[in-house]
This record gives structure tokens, sequence and C-alpha cells, in this order.
């Protein structure tokens, strides 16, 4: 061997060496293990984020797909009737239920219009057409035959007040000149009336219509006002309604239970420190009273400027409590901490949840329908609760069945969050209400109230329509009017009265107070809450119905 290195001592050198190249090679392959396995995790990890990313993208086109094309997952349907007659399909199980009348009803007869302001035309038959066509002598006049038409008549009135002035005829001390007194206006010198000033804050706020087309439909009917006009119009409306706004919004905070929402709405005027026009549209819906407010945050502060609780305190004031039904937003929950306030989490948006992983993920369809199935039953329970007498058997029996929904969704989420080959996604659905169960199943202890926060979404409706008919506000004063103005008109409508004639009563009220808002007594006569039958029944339409 010694003479084998001797004469290759190149090979014995390579030999030599091998270890150590292959221990570094060993080395340098563990670095790089080491390495590869470090961007694996970090690919995996990037793989789920985009996973999750995927699925929640998913479930965002589901759901637009499902508002685009699909049906409304909330609507209440009607079973359909079984009976003779409906058509092929018609009162099987499942057969689509036909629009309009429905064969076999007794229907609702025509209504009586009787109350409207009436013309009455005559309608007669030409002086030779009422002989006999062969002797000639005249037919007798014995009966009328009649028939209704209703018009549709918009009336432009130009008013013209004549005061009648008197110059003394004695030379008795007094005044020499004595003239009728300047009819009242709501605007001091103004040419509009309260009914015009009503109709106007009726049509573009109650209505909807933006003011370029109201000014075009006064000029179809001949009146050819500026736009600029009645925009200045409503900014002196605006000091007329403050006092009947403010009063209702003190009502309002004052309650003991309060459905809460918001949505965007756009201001387009720059203000200092916000650096865009998406302002919020907030709503306080009391059982009295329904309040907006828009401001250029979605803070909490908000909130607690209306109700005037500091949102970072421990508890309310001594002797008050809250009720508070609204979504999870962030605001609410902070809300729900302080001692005093109780949260009732709305369970329309817990059923959303389960609707958006059914369309989403088709392989968990039947695992969301189950969940359906118990918050459909949740809701008939409540229903059937509510519809019953306040005491007696029917009302335990209706209030045992409404406790035993919630208990077998309680013992269904516990169930499935202890089965750990659960989904995923389905985990995330479950896990959400395990946050929010006790605000949940507090509805437990106020079967009496709405288990959901669509009544605070239906008052945000027609804000929400407006804002598509014309975007926004174009100045800060013109958003708080528009508040302003919903909150009187949809108070004054939970009363039942017709806010075209609130309104114009109103106004009414403020002209006679010399173009200024009414204060005290004659205030307090405009409150829905507290106002007396007559007025009520002075503000609502005077609709008959069907006839006998």
């Amino acid at each position: 061997m010694v003479a084998v290195a001797a004469r290759n001592p190149t090979q014995a050198q390579r030999l030599e060496e091998q270890p150590e190249r292959w221990r570094a090679e060993a080395a340098r392959l563990k670095e790089e293990n080491k390495s590869l396995r470090a961007e694996v995790r970090s690919l995996n990890s990037k793989v789920a984020r985009l996973e999750g990313k995927v699925a929640a993208l998913a479930e965002r086109v589901a759901e637009l797909a499902r508002l685009a094309f699909g049906k409304r997952s909330e609507k209440h349907k009607t079973p359909e009737p079984a009976g003779e007659g409906g058509g092929a399909g018609r009162g099987s199980e499942g057969a689509k239920r036909r629009r309009g009348q429905q064969p076999g009803s007794k229907g609702h007869g025509r209504r009586d219009y009787s109350h409207i302001e009436t013309e009455e035309v005559i309608h007669d038959l030409e002086e030779g057409e009422r002989v006999c066509p062969h002797c000639g002598v005249p037919y007798d006049a014995f009966d009328e035959e009649s028939s209704e038409a209703i018009d549709w008549l918009v009336r432009i009135v130009r008013i013209v007040h004549r005061r009648r002035r008197y110059r003394r005829a004695c030379r008795c001390r007094g005044h020499g000149v004595l003239v009728a007194p300047v009819p009242p206006k709501p605007i001091a010198k103004g040419r509009f009336t309260s009914g015009f000033l009503a109709r106007l804050l009726h049509e573009k706020y109650v209505l909807g219509r933006p003011l370029e087309r109201i000014v075009a439909a006064l000029g179809a009917e001949g009146l050819a006002v500026p736009k600029g006009t009645l925009v200045g119009q409503l900014a002196k409306l605006a000091e007329l309604l403050r006092p009947l706004d403010q009063a209702i919004r003190a009502q309002n905070a004052s309650s003991a239970h309060l459905h809460m929402d918001e949505t965007t709405w756009r201001v387009f005027e720059e203000v200092e420190g916000k650096d865009s026009n998406r302002w919020w549209c907030w709503v306080f819906l009391g059982p009295d009273t329904s309040v907006f407010v828009i401001d250029p945050t979605r803070s909490a502060q908000v909130v607690s400027s209306h109700l005037g609780i500091d949102i970072h305190a421990e508890s309310l004031q001594e002797g008050r409590h809250l009720l508070v039904s609204s979504d999870f937003y962030a605001v609410y929950q902070s809300l729900a901490q302080i001692d005093g306030v109780e949260a009732l989490w709305c369970w329309a948006h817990i059923r959303r949840l389960f609707v958006k992983v059914r369309d989403a993920h088709p392989w968990l369809a039947a695992w969301a329908e189950a969940w359906l199935c118990r918050i459909k039953n949740l809701y008939l329970a409540h229903r059937a609760l509510r519809g019953t007498e306040a005491s007696g058997a029917e009302a335990n029996s209706a209030e045992e069945a409404f406790h035993e929904a919630i208990g077998k969704i309680d013992e269904a989420r516990r169930a499935e969050m202890a089965d750990e080959g659960l989904s995923a996604v389905a985990m995330e659905v479950l896990e959400k209400i395990e946050r929010e169960w006790e605000g949940l199943a507090r509805h437990g202890e106020y079967p009496e109230l709405d288990i959901d926060n669509n009544a605070a979404e239906r008052a945000l409706r027609n804000p929400v329509v407006q804002r598509k008919c014309y975007s926004g506000s174009g100045s800060k004063w013109a958003a708080e009017l528009a508040a302003s103005v919903w909150t009187i008109t949809a108070t004054a409508a939970l009363a039942g009265a017709n806010p075209l004639l609130y309104l114009r009563d109103y106004l009414d009220a403020c002209a006679k107070a010399g173009a200024k808002a009414p204060s005290d007594k004659a205030l307090e006569a405009f409150f829905p809450w507290s106002a007396s039958e007559a007025d009520l029944d002075r503000w609502r339409l005077q609709d008959k119905g069907p006839s006998p």
C-alpha cells in the first residue's frame, strides 16, 4: 500500500481529502434542507392565506350573485292553499304562488272614494234623440246611471291677498287709517304658502325627488322657479324645524330600547380634518321616535353624543337601563360593555352567515340548511309568541316553544364545536355565534322585542334610495336638514300621521307664531307621542277603504 501511494501521490491525497469534502457537502445540504423547509413553511402559510382570500371572495361573489339574480332569502313566503281550479301544479307542495288575486278568494271590493273632492258632470242625449223615431213623442226622464272616474290634477295657484283699507270719517282722535292684518306666513316676506313648503319638504325628503326634478315638475305646470330659490327656502325652513327636531331627539335619547344602524352618506363640502366626502347616516329607532344623524365619522362619539353616554364609562347613570338591538359592529360592542346596557344581537345577521356558506361552499349546503331550519323555527316560535295574548295557557305554551327553539340552537352549536372533524369554514361561523351568544340568547328575556335589527334597516331604506337618486347632500347644512326632516317625518309616521299633512299643520303654526317656530304648549301639541287623538285624526288621511 505504501508502494502504491508512493507511485501515485495524487490519488492518495484525494483519498485523504474525500471525507472532508463529503462532510462539507453534508453540511451544505443540511443548510439547504433547512432553508427549503423554511421556504416550504412560508409557502404553506401563503397558500393558506390565499385559500382564505379565495374562500372570502367566493362568499362575496356568491352573495353578490344572490343579491343580483337570486330571490330574497328573508322574504316571507305565504304557503299556497290547496284547492280546485288552481291550474297545473297548484295546491301541490312547492307550487309557485300566482301573482295578484287568488282564485276562490273573496276579494276586497271596490274602494269608496266619496270622501275626496267631487265634481259632477251631467251627460245627456241630444234633444232630437230623446223622441220616438216613429211618432215623435218625447221620452220621459225617469232615472240615471252613474259611474266614477278618478282624475289627477296638479294645481299651481297664485293667491292675491287684497287687504281692505278704511279711513276715518269723523273728527275723533285715533287711527286715521285702518287696514286688514297681513296674512301669516311661515317665512317672513316669503312668497310660498305653508302647503307649498310642506310639499317641497315631502317631495324631496320623503319621496326622494331631486330638486332638479321638482323644478321640472313645477315648470310643467306653469311655474318657472329657479333651483336656487328653492334652496334658499329650504335653508330658512331648517331654522323653523330645529326646535321640533331637538325635542324628538331628546325623547329618543331617553328611550329604554333602541334599534341602531348606520349606512354611508355623501356630503360634498370640504370639512377640516375630513379628506373625503364619505359621511355616515345613523338611525336610532325607539318605540315612539325615529332619529337620524349624519356625521363625518362612524365612531362611538356619534352614539355617545346622541345618548349623552360616556362610551368609556363603567356604568350608566343610576336608575337608567338601555336595551340595544343592533348588528355586531365594534361601536355597539363597546356600548354593550357598559354596565346598564344590554345588547340584543340580530338573528338575521346570523342567518345571513349561513346563507353565505350555503351559496359559496356547496359541500356545506346540507349543514347550512340544517342551521337555517333551526333559525326559521326560532322565528316561527317568536311570531307565534307575539301573536298570543299577554297571559293564559296559549301564551305560556308559545313562550315555552320560543325558549325551546333557542335551547335547540344552543345544544346544536355546543355539539358541533366539539367535533374536531368539522370544516374550518363552518367552525368560523360557530365561533362567531359563540362570541356573541350572550346577546343572542338574551332575546329569551325580552320576547316582546324583535329578534333582529330589520326595523333599523327598513328605517334606513329611504335615505339609501335617495342616495341612489341624487348621491347625497351638497353642504353640511343640507345634510343636517335632511336628517332633521327624516327625523320629523319618520316619527310622525310611527304615530300613524301622514307626513305631508303633519308638516303643513306645523308650518301653519309657525306662520301664526310670527314666522318662527312655536314654543311651549304650542310646540308640545306637535309631539306625536303625546298628541291628542283629535290632532292625530287631523293628520291622517281619511281613507274609507272598500265599499260595503
